[in-house]
C-alpha cells in the first residue's frame, strides 16, 4: 500500500506541477503586455491604463492558476494518466493566452466583438497572420506592438516556457515537446536535455532578433518600425503596422525581411550550431535544409519568370517580388510584397502548396514541414521502385540513414488528418455563407498558419468582411494547424477521457 500510496501522489505532485504551465504562461504574457505601455506612453495614444489593467489581471489570474487546484480535476478526468494530461495542458495554455489575450483589443476598444478580439489574438500567439483589422495603420501604437509582441512570443516563447519546466515534472522529457512544437524533428539525435534545448534556442532566438533590429535600423528604417516587423517576421507570423504590409519599404529593406523569414523557418538546433560553428553537428539536418533552399530557388525562378513575362514586371521587381513573397510563403510569415490577387492564377495555386508544406521541422513556421513532405516523397518513389523489385531492401532515408516505419507512418497520419480537417473545414465555412474562392483561401491560411488566403482575405486584404461564425471557425483552424490538429483531436476521442 505504501508503494502505491508513493506513486499516487508522485502523480499528483508531477500533475501540479503540470497545470502550473497555464499560470506561467499566463504570467508571461501580461509581463510582454506591460511592454506596450511604452510606445502608448510615448506617443500619447491614452491607452497605458487599459493596457496596464490587461497586463494586470493577466498576471493575477496567472498566479491563482498556479496556485489552484483544478490539477485534481484534471487527474480525475485523465485518469492519473501523465501523458494524457500533458495534451489537455497543452491545449489549454493555447486557449488560455488567446482569451487572455483578447483584453488589449477589447480594453481599448480596437475590436469591435469578441470574436474580432479572440480571432486576433488567436492569429497572433499561433503566428498566423490572419487579421480581422482591414486598416491596421488606426489602431493605437500600444495594440500594434502587442500584435507584434504576441507573435514573437507565440512563435516560440510558448515552447521556451513549456520546455523549461519539462525537467521538472518528471515526465519524458520530449513528451510536451511533441505536443506542443509543431516542428519536433524526431528523426534527428535526441541526446541533449531539454534544458540545453531551451537555452540554445533562446540564444538563437535572441540573438536573431537583434540581429535584425539592427540591420533594418541601419537602413533608414525607424525603430519602431524595425522592432515591430522583426518581431513578426522572425517569427514567420507577418503581422504589420502598415495595411499595405511591407510593400512600402525599399528594396534591400524588404531582401532583409525576406532574409529574417528564411532564417525562421530553419531548424533552431541547426541555426545554433551553424552560430557556434559546430559544423560536425549538422549533418543530421543537411537532407532536410537542402531541399528547403532547393524548393525556394525552383519557386522564386519559376515566380520570376510569370512576373517579368505576365505581369510585365522589369527583371530587377520580379526577382525582389519572387524571393520575398515565396519566401514569406513558404516559411508561412505572412508578409506580403504586392496584390498577389492580381498575379497569374497557378502562381496563387503554387502559393497554396507551398504555405501547405511549410519551413524546416524545428522552426518557428506552420504547415505540415518540409521534413514530412521530403519524407513522403521518399516513400512514394520506393513504393514505385519496390513494385519493379519486390524483394529489395529499399528503405526510406533521410540523411543517409534509414527512417523508422513508426515516424513514416506518422507521416501519413499527419497528411490525412490534415486533409481530412481542411475539407471539413471548407464546408463549414461555406455553410457560414463564405464564397468558394475565400473558403478555400482562408482553410490555406488559416490551418498552414500562412495567413492571407485568397480573393478578399488575400493579398492586402482582411478577414473583417466575415461572418461571425466563420471568424470562429477560422480561429479553431489556427490552433488545430499550430498543434499539427492531433493534439486537440486526440482529446475530443472518447477512449482518451477513459480510465485505464
Amino acid at each position: 500500500m505504501n508503494d502505491r500510496d508513493n506513486i499516487h501522489s508522485n502523480r499528483q505532485h508531477i500533475h501540479r506541477k503540470n497545470i502550473s504551465l497555464i499560470g506561467l504562461s499566463l504570467m508571461g504574457e501580461g509581463v510582454a503586455m506591460l511592454g506596450c505601455i511604452v510606445p502608448a506612453v510615448h506617443y500619447g495614444d491614452g491607452t497605458w491604463w487599459q493596457i496596464l489593467v490587461a497586463a494586470v489581471l493577466t498576471v493575477v489570474f496567472g498566479m491563482v492558476m498556479r496556485r489552484s487546484h483544478i490539477e485534481r480535476f484534471i487527474i480525475r478526468m485523465t485518469g492519473n494518466q501523465t501523458a494524457r494530461s500533458s495534451y489537455v495542458v497543452v491545449a489549454l495554455v493555447w486557449l488560455m493566452m488567446t482569451l487572455f489575450g483578447t483584453l488589449p483589443f477589447l480594453m481599448t476598444g480596437s475590436s469591435a466583438s469578441f470574436a474580432d478580439a479572440f480571432f486576433e489574438s488567436m492569429s497572433g500567439l499561433t503566428s498566423t497572420g490572419a487579421t480581422v483589422f482591414g486598416d491596421v495603420e488606426m489602431l493605437p501604437p500600444s495594440v500594434l506592438l502587442w500584435r507584434s509582441l504576441s507573435q514573437w512570443f507565440g512563435g516560440f516563447g510558448i515552447i521556451l516556457l513549456v520546455l523549461a519546466i519539462v525537467p521538472r515534472m518528471g515526465l519524458n522529457k520530449y513528451s510536451l515537446y511533441t505536443a506542443e512544437a509543431s516542428g519536433a524533428d524526431n528523426t534527428g539525435k535526441t541526446t541533449t536535455s531539454v534544458r540545453a534545448t531551451v537555452q540554445h534556442t533562446l540564444f538563437v532566438y535572441v540573438t536573431l532578433t537583434v540581429l535584425f533590429v539592427v540591420l533594418l535600423s541601419s537602413t533608414g528604417m525607424t525603430l519602431w518600425e524595425a522592432v515591430n516587423l522583426t518581431f513578426t517576421n522572425i517569427s514567420t507570423g507577418g503581422f504589420s503596422i502598415y495595411a499595405d504590409s511591407v510593400a512600402r519599404f525599399t528594396p534591400t529593406q524588404q531582401y532583409i525581411l525576406a532574409a529574417s523569414m528564411f532564417v525562421g523557418g530553419v531548424n533552431f538546433a541547426l541555426l545554433y550550431n551553424i552560430l557556434t560553428f559546430r559544423w560536425k553537428k549538422i549533418r543530421h539536418k543537411l537532407d532536410q535544409f537542402g531541399f528547403y533552399v532547393a524548393l525556394i530557388a525552383v519557386s522564386v525562378v519559376f515566380v520570376s519568370i510569370v512576373l517579368k513575362e505576365v505581369e510585365g514586371y522589369d527583371v530587377a521587381d520580379a526577382i525582389r517580388c519572387a524571393v520575398v513573397q515565396t519566401v514569406s510563403v513558404l516559411t508561412t510569415t505572412g508578409s506580403v510584397v504586392a496584390d498577389t490577387n492580381q498575379w497569374w492564377t497557378p502562381v496563387e495555386f503554387l502559393f497554396l502548396v507551398l504555405c501547405f508544406c511549410g519551413g524546416m521541422a524545428g522552426s518557428t513556421t506552420g504547415g505540415v514541414k518540409i521534413m514530412r513532405v521530403l519524407i513522403l516523397l521518399r516513400d512514394v518513389r520506393n513504393g514505385l521502385v519496390n513494385r519493379l523489385h519486390p524483394h529489395a531492401y529499399n528503405p526510406v532515408r533521410l540523411n543517409g540513414k534509414p527512417v523508422a516505419k513508426e515516424i513514416i507512418t506518422n507521416v501519413k497520419v499527419i497528411y490525412v488528418v490534415f486533409a481530412v480537417t481542411m475539407i471539413v473545414s471548407l464546408m463549414l465555412l461555406m455553410l457560414c455563407g463564405v464564397g468558394a474562392t475565400e473558403s478555400l483561401g482562408a482553410v490555406f491560411g488559416c490551418i498552414t498558419g500562412y495567413g492571407p488566403g485568397l480573393g478578399e482575405c488575400g493579398g492586402f486584404g482582411s478577414y473583417a468582411s466575415f461572418p461571425v461564425s466563420a471568424k470562429w471557425v477560422c480561429s479553431m483552424l489556427m490552433l488545430l494547424g499550430r498543434l499539427e490538429c492531433l493534439t486537440i483531436l486526440i482529446i475530443l476521442l472518447p477512449g482518451f477521457w477513459r480510465n485505464r
